[in-house]
């Protein structure tokens, strides 16, 4: 069996809201919501477990209620940084379980089908696999104060996606400040870790100038 972690424990500081931003909606419908209706569109037996902190869960299932959500999930409580509630959420996966997990940020609503295809399919023969799209900026390295090859650098998006019990192995670690990502986990524990083409509109929705994007990508829906 197949899962997918999906984190949401954002508190909409950088976006000057009093709610969260995984609440907030998009063309009507809350963000975490359009999230979690992309992963069970890419499949009807995935095992979906959402991440959310306690404090939220509350509102959330009223949320639930207001729009009539009934997609299938599992619920885990979030932890205290980003790497303790994927801990949270695998402990939800029985020990001895085979197939994929994947980890998505539950404010990124837009990877299309194929990109999660994409990124399963080569983790069940890699073991590990991330998606990544190009930089398109020209970008500078402040300590040096000089430019660098932006053809050198891809922007990371989710799902990062692993074979189950190489990423329960890898949380097994201690907490490191340097682990920024899932990928940085696993990599820590030696795996390597491909990279695969991800989608432009797979965008983390983080500001308010995000939500406007977020509005035109899914009035285009």
């Amino acid at each position: 069996m197949d899962y997918m972690i999906i984190t949401a424990g954002g508190k909409g500081l950088r976006m000057g809201s009093e709610i969260p931003k995984q609440f907030l909606p998009v063309r009507g419908i809350p963000v975490l919501m359009r999230t979690i209706s992309r992963f069970r569109e890419y499949s009807k037996s995935l095992h979906i477990i959402l991440v959310l902190p306690k404090v939220q869960q509350e509102y959330w299932k009223k949320l639930c209620e207001k729009y009539h959500f009934d997609v299938d999930y599992q619920l885990a409580e979030g932890g205290e940084t980003r790497f303790h509630s994927v801990q949270n959420g695998l402990l939800l996966i029985p020990d001895d379980a085979c197939g994929i997990v994947g980890v998505h940020d539950g404010v990124r609503p837009f990877p299309t089908l194929e990109v999660i295809s994409r990124c399963m399919e080569a983790a069940r023969t890699s073991g590990a696999a991330i998606p990544v799209i190009p930089v398109i900026e020209t970008l500078r390295y402040i300590p040096g104060d000089r430019n660098v090859m932006r053809s050198d650098y891809r922007l990371v998006q989710t799902p990062q996606c692993f074979d189950i019990q190489l990423l329960k192995r890898a949380n097994k670690q201690s907490y490191d400040e340097h682990f920024t990502d899932d990928a940085s986990i696993v990599e820590a524990i030696g795996q390597k870790v491909i990279t695969v083409e991800g989608n432009r509109e797979n965008i983390k929705i983080t500001t308010p100038f995000d939500m406007r994007i977020a509005e035109v990508l899914a009035s285009s829906k």
